[in-house]
This record gives structure tokens, C-alpha cells and sequence, in this order.
């Protein structure tokens, strides 16, 4: 079986971390086909959601420290530290650090589904997706801090943005295993479920997104996440210009007569451009 396994029901599309042995902690494979996959669910029109969840006992260790250890675009042994650095940087530009750029040009929504751990890599995985469920039995841990490295995947960036400097600073120093709900309490997780219902909560809110209009939903997502480096005046700019292009659509056409006859609509009858 492959590392990693791709596919798209529904207009859902799903990326499962496939290995179970190791707690789905990354190799090159599983980034590769990673990468692969992002680059699929952004450039097809049949695809309207993405959930990003782990098979067996967890979600994600992180980084394989065996792979590392082996020299898989880290470094083989002490003497190669120094003259080996400039590979190792470019092992994690072209590898790891491809998901959360190729993330941010994705406008659909991401819902990362976690249960066991996530930890390190595997937790900031976690962060870069738009939504996270979390089973109750869940385990998140910034634990870079335990092997004496840095979050080289773009946790330093993430982190921050989600429970505040001195809290990521603090999380990231010491490597503290959080509780999903005390994840949930500093902003790292969007809902907690039971452990025997995290599937089809999933399945449901990733439905319920598929089969809403997708334009808008898309550029909602977009509007969120530019906001946050924007001006007000530019803001405000920018949604109006989003908002003359939505309300063209038949979805929004068809979304007025649903709420003026009191029904459900029906969203989707024409293919969005």
C-alpha cells in the first residue's frame, strides 16, 4: 500500500496518512504523493471539499526520525552536519514546505480529522487546514523541542496566528501534550467530538460544505485569509468586487427563491466558472 492514499467521493475528496506502523510520521513517499494530491483538489472542478486524516492509531507523529536519521534528505551522520546543511534546506523547501504553500492557493474548504496524536509536523498539518475536528481522546503536542529542532514546515507561522505569540512560544519551548479539549480552549481545535462519532461528524459537515454554493464559499475563504494582511479601505475594496461576481451566479439567483417559497435550495444546478 502506498503511503498515502487519495480519493474523491461526492465532491469530497480525502487524504489519508497511510502509515499506521508509524503512527503516520512523514517519509518522502507519503510527501511526494501529498504534494500530488493538493495539486489535484486545487485544479479540479469536482472536487469541493478536502478532509486530511490518518490511518490506524493517529493522526500524525510528525517527521520520521528514522528517515532523518538515515539521511533522507536530512543528514547521515555528525560529521555530515555542517557541509550537508544546504541540502537539508532544500529537502524541506521542496518537500514539507510545498503542502502549506500549496495549501494557501487552495479556496476550498480543508477539515483536518484528528484522533490519537498529532504531534510536531503532524500537529502543524493539522493547523494549516481550515477546520480541525478533534476526537476526545485526542492527544496535539508541539514537540520539535524534545528532539532539539525548529518547526521547519511553517508552525512558527501558523502557530502564532492561532493562540498568540507568548502561548505558541510557550507550546513550542516545552513540547506540552495538550488535551483536545484544552486544544479547543486555546484556539488549536474547532470541535471536539466523542471518539465513536468523529467520523460521521466529519462526513456530515464536509457534505453539508459540498453541497452549499461553491463560489461563494471559496471566495468567503479567500476574503478570510487575504483580510488578515489588508487595510480596511482594502478589504471592503476587495469583497465588493467578490460580491458583484456572486451575485450573477444562478446559486444566489436560486438561494433568493429558495428562502422566498420557504424551502431548502438547491444549489450547484449550473457548473460554477
Amino acid at each position: 500500500m502506498p503511503d498515502l492514499l487519495f480519493e474523491v467521493n461526492n465532491k469530497i475528496a480525502t487524504i489519508t496518512l497511510n502509515r499506521p506502523e508509524a503512527l503516520n510520521a512523514f517519509s518522502g513517499e507519503m510527501l511526494d504523493l501529498w504534494i500530488d494530491s493538493l495539486e489535484k483538489v486545487r485544479d479540479s472542478d469536482e472536487i469541493s471539499v478536502l478532509i486530511v486524516q490518518g490511518a490506524g492509531r493517529g493522526f500524525c507523529s510528525g517527521g520520521d526520525i528514522k528517515e532523518m536519521i538515515a539521511g533522507n534528505g536530512f543528514y547521515k551522520s555528525d560529521q555530515d552536519i555542517v557541509s550537508k546543511g544546504i541540502n537539508r534546506k532544500n529537502s524541506l523547501w521542496k518537500k514539507v514546505q510545498r503542502i502549506p504553500l500549496l495549501l494557501e492557493e487552495i479556496d476550498k474548504p480543508v477539515i483536518a480529522k484528528v484522533h490519537g496524536v498529532a504531534f510536531g509536523a503532524g500537529l502543524d498539518m493539522a493547523l494549516m487546514c481550515d477546520i480541525r475536528f478533534a476526537s476526545e481522546s485526542a492527544r496535539l503536542s508541539e514537540s520539535y523541542i524534545k528532539v532539539g529542532i525548529v518547526p521547519g514546515d511553517g508552525g512558527a507561522y501558523f502557530l502564532p496566528r492561532l493562540v498568540g505569540r507568548d502561548m505558541a512560544l510557550h507550546m513550542l519551548w516545552t513540547g506540552e501534550v495538550l488535551t483536545a479539549e484544552a486544544a479547543k480552549e486555546r484556539g488549536l481545535v474547532t470541535f471536539v467530538v466523542p471518539d465513536e462519532e468523529l467520523d460521521q461528524a466529519v462526513a456530515d459537515y464536509a457534505h453539508n460544505l459540498a453541497s452549499g454554493p461553491q463560489l461563494a464559499t471559496q471566495l468567503i475563504k479567500r476574503a478570510v485569509y487575504q483580510n488578515s494582511e489588508m487595510s480596511l479601505r482594502s478589504s471592503l475594496d476587495y469583497i465588493s468586487s467578490k460580491m458583484a461576481l456572486v451575485m450573477e451566479e444562478e446559486d444566489h439567483k436560486e438561494g433568493v427563491r429558495a428562502v422566498t417559497e420557504k424551502r431548502k435550495p438547491n444549489f450547484g444546478k449550473n457548473k460554477q466558472q
